[in-house]
């Protein structure tokens, strides 16, 4: 690699810096800046993850040694290249111990040069947009080297921040301020969170956006030809979100006659954080495994976009955006199905702890009546004593045989 191509690109990709100044603040786990491990920052392109490597730039006192390796000036950038970028660093900048990569996945071997470059007592960020890729590397080379951090597109709390942030020092319960909440809600909603979308509105960008995931972060990185049923199950899943399925089913929807096809996709297209898949909760992980499972999307915005269909199911898309926000927040999701039916299982370390019903409008009995039994007996079949349903603007706590339910609009939930 040539030393003056290289510094070049150093000096071009200061942008990003710049650009960085000003933007809604993402936030790091406390201490991961200053622990000794390396950071690693996934997520899905564009969802923020180099902004916040140059928030985090801008806060320490080395922070020169930047590269992003999504540049087509690095695609020949080779493992044996890193010693020459070294060089470079030392050259351009003296010597310093911390060191900020982006996107480092698209350098085969790349988790050799970092090991070397802890091992020798340096401080590391990186970020990467394939979660198989980088947890394969990380776990072959980098055991017990590195902490890490998923980011995901803005959350409801970050999108005010953004739009009117002076709406989150108010009392939400005020009739004009809670009027702006809902406004925004809706927005955020129907729109999503992917950065550049809520601050251009350009329905182009989001387009492109998808492309490039499924060109190069899914078709090009897993060497797939066949683009046809590569769209087409990425067309009926966005169609379909939050809806039941099994790959025996998808590989008859899209023509495929090996269900182990349609598993091998959906790996490469949750690899990518473009969707995610929920089981259904057993204390058998074979069970797990076979029953059907639920997909959702990683971004409202973006499913609306991607997926057909005659009308909105709002009930889905609500759906699909509280399973989001328990990614976001850390948690280990499932469904719950047997007699009855409850949206989300919440478990922490093998114990189910919260039960959670999602429910756009609960004012018809039928609809009461449904999502409360569902709720109850998962309560019941967990020994939960207080369960949580979700909706678009209710809120109230019921309590049924002892057991407390709270009702609460999803935009209030959001911002807890």
């Amino acid at each position: 690699m040539d030393k003056n191509l290289l510094k070049t690109v150093i000096a071009d990709q200061e942008y990003y810096f710049e650009q960085a100044k000003g933007s809604v603040k993402r936030k790091l786990p406390a201490g991961f800046c200053t622990a000794p491990e390396i950071v690693i920052i996934t997520g899905i392109r564009r969802c923020g993850k180099s902004t916040l490597m140059q928030q985090i730039r801008a806060e320490q006192a080395e922070r020169d040694y930047y590269i992003n390796f999504d540049d087509e000036r690095l695609v020949s950038f080779k493992v044996d290249d890193f010693q020459v970028l070294l060089e470079v660093f030392y050259e351009l900048f003296g010597v310093q111990k911390t060191y900020y990569f982006d996107e480092i996945q698209n350098v085969d071997q790349w988790e050799r040069f970092v090991r070397r470059l802890h091992d020798t007592g340096n401080k590391i960020y990186i970020t990467g947009s394939n979660a198989r890729m980088l947890s394969r590397e990380l776990g072959t080379h980098l055991t017990g080297r590195y902490l890490s951090h998923e980011l995901y597109p803005f959350s409801f709390r970050e999108f005010i921040l953004l739009k009117n942030p002076e709406l989150l020092n108010e009392n939400f319960y005020k009739t004009n301020i809670k009027a702006a909440i809902l406004s925004l809600f809706e927005d955020y909603f129907n729109n999503g969170g992917f950065p550049n979308f809520v601050k251009t509105g350009d329905e182009l960008a989001l387009k492109t956006l998808f492309e490039n995931i499924l060109y190069r972060d899914i078709m090009v990185r897993n060497n797939l030809t066949n683009e046809i049923e590569v769209r087409e199950l990425v067309s009926y899943l966005a169609g379909n979100y939050a809806r039941l399925s099994t790959n025996s089913e998808l590989a008859e929807i899209i023509g495929v006659k090996n269900p182990s096809t349609v598993k091998k996709y959906i790996g490469f297209l949750s690899d990518s954080y473009l969707i995610f898949q929920a089981y259904k909760y057993d204390y058998s992980v074979s069970k797990q495994i076979l029953n059907p499972k639920k997909s959702y999307f990683i971004d409202n915005g973006l499913v609306k976009r991607v997926g057909f269909s005659f009308s909105d199911n709002l009930g889905h898309l609500l759906e699909n955006l509280v399973y989001i926000e328990l990614l976001r927040r850390g948690k280990e999701v499932f469904y719950y199905s047997k007699k009855q039916e409850c949206d989300f299982l919440l478990v922490e370390n093998n114990i189910v702890t919260v039960a959670i019903q999602v429910c756009y409008t609960f004012y018809s009995e039928r609809t009461r009546k449904r999502e409360v039994d569902g709720l109850l007996e998962a309560m019941e079949t967990f020994n939960l004593t207080t369960g949580l349903i979700i909706t678009s603007d209710m809120e109230d706590k019921i309590t049924v045989d002892d057991k407390r339910i709270d009702i609460i609009p999803a935009w209030k939930w959001l911002l807890e």
